[in-house]
């Protein structure tokens, strides 16, 4: 088997029908699909079921969060890559072949990810450098709106995107790993129920003295948060601070984490003068 593709999926029925047509249109590659579905009550259980007979469906009675969901999927897995694609994604008929012929090409890559695009074919930026206390504590205070460009480095706003490079995270909605690199670092962490488990994945494998590495060599339609978006506002920040303190302290000093807690203090209380 070349490769395992992992859909961690979440009341986005029609996106994740409109991925899996397109990834079933893949040519010249060996692969399994897997959809995860995480409680949805969208009816995407039955949709899976019923119209993609060959995907491998695990359904959740409750929402697992994405790393818990994608390691379900990777202990049954055969492929000599896995793919952890989100469900609002759409590939071109080359892109699986592409994207594996390039790590075939690029041994040094251990975690790859590619061109992401939208619905115009704009590039979508995604490759970040490691979060440093400064930077989170902009995000984390909303400073970051008032001061935008403070940001510049940790979003490499710089990168080309149209030249392979080593970096130290890809965006997770198309993270290609090879099996190899699972063998040597394990599964995702599942602290994380969501944000911030691909960029603790990359840190981990550059602590094994592993390489992450950006390709332009194939290309995907990004749709961007489609689940997320469902998500209110408040929940959606508990998820991102939690995720956010769970990997300070597991990568950084303790009193790094709290300066972060007070970062989120200052940014709840903005909110609250703004409002």
């Amino acid at each position: 088997m070349d490769l395992s593709v992992i859909i961690v999926s979440w009341n986005v029925k029609a996106k994740l029908k409109v991925n899996l047509e397109a990834l079933l249109k893949s040519s010249n590659i060996n692969f399994e699909i897997f959809v995860v579905d995480n409680a949805s009550t969208d009816g995407t259980a039955i949709m899976v079921a019923e119209e993609f007979k060959s995907v491998k469906l695990i359904t959740n009675d409750k929402n697992l969060g994405f790393a818990t969901a994608c390691n379900q999927a990777i202990k049954l897995s055969t492929g000599r890559y896995v793919l952890l694609l989100n469900p609002d994604m759409k590939v071109e008929p080359e892109t699986l072949t592409e994207a594996l012929k390039w790590l075939d090409d690029n041994q040094q890559a251990a975690i790859a990810g590619i061109r992401l695009v939208d619905e115009t074919q704009k590039n979508i930026a995604q490759v970040r450098n490691f979060p440093t206390v400064f930077d989170q504590f902009l995000v984390a205070s909303k400073l970051a709106h008032v001061f935008p460009w403070l940001l510049n480095n940790y979003l490499c706003s710089k990168f080309d995107y149209n030249k392979p490079a080593k970096v130290d995270s890809i965006r997770g909605s198309f993270f290609l790993i090879r099996r190899s690199t699972i063998d040597t670092i394990g599964l995702l962490d599942e602290k994380y129920f969501i944000w911030f488990e691909e960029v603790d994945y990359c840190r981990l494998a550059f602590s094994k003295g592993l390489e992450v590495w950006y390709t332009p060599a194939a290309k995907a339609i990004d749709y961007v948060g489609q689940s997320f978006k469902q998500v209110d506002i408040k929940i959606k920040q508990t998820y991102v601070k939690a995720s956010m303190l769970t990997y300070f302290q597991k990568w950084q000093p303790g009193w790094r984490v709290s300066i972060l807690r007070f970062g989120w203090f200052i940014g709840a209380m903005l909110v609250k003068l703004i409002s």
